[in-house]
């Protein structure tokens, strides 16, 4: 069984993207927890429903469409860190940077409480004036040590790895359930997953880009660097059910590719400075921002080198975390492509000189010579004030691509009234809100629009490019400001904070995070073995404190006689319990003695004590790493590093601290006035606090220009690889409904032709958000239980770990056994009504539930039914892999044609669409000629199993 449903991202233009799987015996498995800019917690009503019965969650790309409300979930959700979340190493560190430079940025992200709580909680305020402005109260947004803990619980993975996932405590068994992760391009760590159970094979495919570019490699569905690159690897090919994004599939792919792509961008970016203007270009803070700014980086270098008219423009790249994510770039080079690689490679073999001196002359890929990192808004006023000179021309590149949070839409605010100035946009923008649409989603229908005229432009290799003019409209930014909370609103959302924290401490004993998931109480161990046998009469409810608030109206402000004896450890300031006239339980002081909690393979590992370094530095709160140097005992220090301290400590730090590498270094070489600025920006409110918007309305006179730098696969590799592919199901997500539906007419008529002369066309479902598909595989097994007499006659035949055997029998139907009770009274009160209870259920058992037996023919009727059966030859054989298998025998084998392998040059192997092996040879003279068709059929055989007739 495999259902699917949408949660987000399906037939609408929002960019974020969540997806439920639903696997035999109740698995659960969520891929993506994306959001988009509009921060709308309604979103996400239907995850948090969903959050008691998930087994696991699986994260695609470090970007926002896939992972901006993982901290909020973690933050919001009782139960949510308790579920084991699985992702590679770059989506964690990358993740952790965006998702603190988000919250660092827009106030909006932490969500307001929703009216329907506030009411329920807060009945006394219904009416009065507070109650019109509950809709803006902010819930506690997570701190940047908080988001650091929670990205520290995610499980890291490694590509090809496959992984028997460990399921979350209120999750069913996953019976053997393997996921592995495959290279999906498009982000650095980006993931195709691959998740196999029983006969179910799914393809998780999201945002993939098979065409190599300037940093990240492609897709490893035809098997990346090493693979042949004419068919699709074993692993991923002829799934039960690919999942693929329908992104990109009315995108026309630029002729040229990725050269002709990052021409385009230098030719706006050149011919806008060299009339003195100032370019802005809206990135993400994590993700694409690597290629972006490598290509940049690399296009200043190559023009200093040659005296050229660039290198004298200022570079800057702007985000509260730039330095973070630029050091963990560098850190993971392994995970990049292969020409980043061996450019790192040369750069550290020109280091190692004889007299051990350095050559900081370029710097490795990432440590920028001319990109200059801005992370604080004092810089970016700073550069925007007029006081720096700007006369040769500037490039901005800064987060967020929405410009509805991060620098970018301080800088757009500044920029916009001049002519001169251009903002080139690198991807189609989401629509989160139709009534509201994002800056970037404005500037792009202005850009199809074209209303107000276009600038035409011709490259140096004559190529035309387009840049449309604003033509003065009126472009809206709506600003948000986080102010304290007075009065009413103070009292309402105090009421219903306390309302919160007593449901949650009397609905959850014991631990709710996986940080502390290794030390549990006895009590919540003993409440939840206990309650085992009521899974089933609760399962599909929401358990989470919002749904409980609407069940327990009445019951909202909890007295001291329902915490019982465990007021005394619940409640502040409370020492005494009477405890007279009390049974069980309450007649003891409730000591919660801990113990470990253990599992088939023993004690739990605690993943804060495997942190890394730098992890152990962006957690100092947590306990889990050592002091800081002011503890320690004998060491010596300096004044100046007290007074280095007393002022480090003044200025939040939202990246981790650690020794400045070579490329920091680099890039620090030559400071200037924006590192001596000093902040200027107000505290922000630290207790409860509401959202409060500003609207400020810019006449735009700026030029728009557009560069594709999304890196998302085209028309033609989606008509190229699912052709390839042959997915028995096909699922189209994340795309809106015209490119949805154009693309699944392609892909029908695709499949039909490659499954030519098999059966059907595949199925293709374009669900929409909220739609619970069908998509299990059809296939004609049946489960019978073998009789004992027959198991002992079969003889095995293992092929790439299953077990293949010919079966001929008599199948019976037999009913299902009960198991007897073991009670030593026979004669029982109790003994006989069971037995009656079980007389009545098994009478009420309909035929369709008897187990079919399947058991050896008898010797009676063995002779008339036997038939004669020929072997069977069971495998996939490839032809690569044939090639070796004669290369290492030591005969010739190379591939000529269209697929057609050639050993010796006198016999010709070639693979039909069907899996037919056709061999033929030529009958040439000469010495060994007459042995190759000989080893060649041998070769054949020894790749396939053959499986004899029983």
């Amino acid at each position: 069984m495999f259902n699917f449903c949408s949660l987000q991202g399906a037939l609408s233009g929002s960019v974020a993207s969540q997806s439920l799987l639903e696997l035999d015996g109740g698995i659960k498995v969520l891929i993506d927890v994306g959001w988009d800019e509009s921060f709308d917690a309604s979103k996400l009503e239907e995850l948090e429903r969903q959050v008691p019965t998930l087994s696991f969650i699986l994260l695609t790309h470090a970007t926002a469409s896939h992972l901006a409300a993982y901290a909020h979930c973690c933050h919001n959700f009782p139960l949510f860190t308790r579920i084991p979340v699985y992702a590679t190493r770059p989506v964690i560190d990358f993740g952790r940077t965006l998702t603190q430079d988000l919250y660092a940025s827009s106030p909006a992200a932490a969500t307001t409480i929703s009216e329907a709580s506030i009411t329920e909680t807060a009945y006394a305020y219904a009416n009065s004036p507070a109650a019109v402005a509950a809709e803006n109260l902010l819930l506690q947004a997570p701190s940047p040590d908080d988001i650091a803990r929670y990205f520290s619980l995610i499980q890291p993975l490694k590509y090809s790895q496959p992984l028997q996932p460990l399921p979350s405590p209120f999750s069913p068994p996953l019976n053997g359930l393997t996921v592995t992760a495959y290279n999906s391009g498009h982000t650095l760590g980006g993931t195709i997953w691959h998740i196999q159970h029983g006969l179910e094979s799914i393809v998780y495919a999201v945002d993939w880009n098979q065409a190599r570019e300037n940093v990240f490699a492609g897709a490893a569905w035809l098997g990346g660097a090493g693979g042949s690159g004419t068919e699709v690897i074993e692993q991923l090919r002829k799934p039960t059910a690919l999942i693929c994004s329908s992104h990109g599939s009315e995108r026309n792919a630029l002729a040229g590719g990725r050269v002709k792509r990052d021409e385009h961008m230098l030719e706006m970016i050149k011919q806008c400075v060299a009339r003195g203007g100032t370019v802005l270009i809206p990135i993400d803070s994590s993700a694409r921002v690597l290629e972006l700014s490598y290509m940049l980086e690399h296009a200043w270098r190559t023009d200093a080198a040659a005296n050229g008219p660039l290198h004298e423009v200022k570079l800057y790249l702007a985000g509260r975390n730039m330095s973070s994510t630029m050091r963990y770039a560098r850190s993971m080079l392994e995970w990049m492509d292969d020409s980043i690689v061996q450019e790192f490679e040369a750069y550290a073999e020109g280091q190692r000189k004889t007299n051990g001196t350095s050559d900081k002359k370029d710097g490795g890929p990432f440590d920028f010579k001319f990109m200059r990192l801005l992370e604080r808004k004092a810089q970016i006023t700073k550069l925007l004030s007029g006081d720096i000179d700007a006369s040769r021309g500037r490039v901005i590149l800064a987060s967020d691509t929405s410009v509805e949070w991060g620098f970018s839409k301080d800088i757009i605010r500044n920029l916009a009234a001049n002519e001169k100035n251009l903002v080139i946009l690198t991807d189609r923008p989401g629509v989160s809100q139709e009534k509201a649409p994002s800056i970037a989603r404005t500037l792009w229908d202005w850009w199809k629009e074209k209303k107000h005229g276009v600038v035409a432009q011709q490259t140096a290799s004559g190529d035309s490019i387009e840049l449309v003019r604003a033509g003065g409209r009126d472009l809206v930014v709506r600003e948000a400001e986080k102010k304290p909370l007075d009065g009413d609103e103070l009292n309402m959302y105090q009421q219903w904070l306390a309302t919160q924290r007593q449901l949650q401490a009397t609905q959850q004993t014991g631990t709710t995070t996986l940080e502390t998931g290794g030390d549990v109480d006895d009590v919540s161990s003993e409440s939840s073995s206990d309650s085992e046998d009521e899974d089933g009469q609760q399962q599909g409810k929401a358990l989470t404190v919002s749904a409980t608030l609407g069940q327990a109206r009445k019951n909202v402000v909890l007295k001291d006689e329902d915490l019982g004896v465990s007021i005394l450890i619940k409640k502040k300031g409370v020492y005494d319990f009477d405890s007279r006239g009390r049974k069980g339980r309450e007649r003891s002081f409730p000591v919660a003695v801990r113990r470990k909690r253990t599992d088939d393979f023993g004690e739990l590992i605690r993943p804060e004590d495997f942190l890394r370094a730098e992890e152990k530095e962006d957690d100092p709160v947590e306990g889990i790493t050592a002091v800081g140097d002011d503890a320690d005992v004998g060491k010596k220090r300096k004044w100046d590093e007290v007074a280095t301290s007393a002022v480090k400590k003044q200025q939040p730090n939202w990246a981790a601290s650690t020794e400045p590498s070579e490329g920091e270094e680099l890039s620090r070489a030559e400071p200037d006035e924006l590192d001596l600025v000093e902040d200027s920006e107000a505290p922000e409110p630290v207790g409860p606090s509401k959202l409060v918007y500003h609207t400020e309305t810019v006449a735009a006179q700026m030029q728009i220009g557009f560069v594709d730098f999304s890196g998302l696969h085209d028309p033609r590799s989606l008509n190229m690889l699912i052709r390839l592919i042959q997915p028995r199901k096909l699922i189209l997500v994340s795309g809106t409904e015209d490119e949805t539906m154009a693309l699944a007419e392609d892909c029908r008529a695709l499949l039909s032709n490659a499954t030519e002369g098999e059966r059907a066309a595949s199925d293709v479902f374009t669900p929409a958000v909220g739609v619970v598909i069908d998509a299990s595989v059809d296939t004609n097994a049946w489960v019978v239980k073998l009789a004992d007499p027959l198991v002992k006659k079969l003889k095995w035949q293992n092929v790439r770990g299953l077990g293949i055997v010919t079966i001929s029998g008599q199948l019976l139907a037999a009913a299902m056994q009960v198991k007897p009770d073991e009670d030593d009274n026979e004669q029982s009160p109790n003994k006989r009504q069971k037995t009656a209870q079980t007389s009545l259920q098994n009478a009420l058992v309909p035929a369709a539930t008897a187990m079919p037996t399947l058991d050896v023919v008898p010797s009676h009727l063995a002779s008339a039914t036997r038939a004669v059966v020929q072997p069977l030859h069971v495998g996939d054989l490839r032809l690569p892999d044939l090639r070796r298998a004669m290369q290492a025998a030591g005969h010739t084998a190379e591939f000529r044609g269209e697929g057609i392998l050639v050993v010796d040059g006198a016999v010709t192997i070639r693979k039909t669409g069907d899996g037919r092996i056709d061999v033929e040879s030529v009958g040439l003279p000469g010495v060994g000629r007459k042995n190759a068709l000989h080893d060649v059929r041998r070769a054949i055989y020894d790749n396939l199993a053959v499986v004899a007739g029983a």
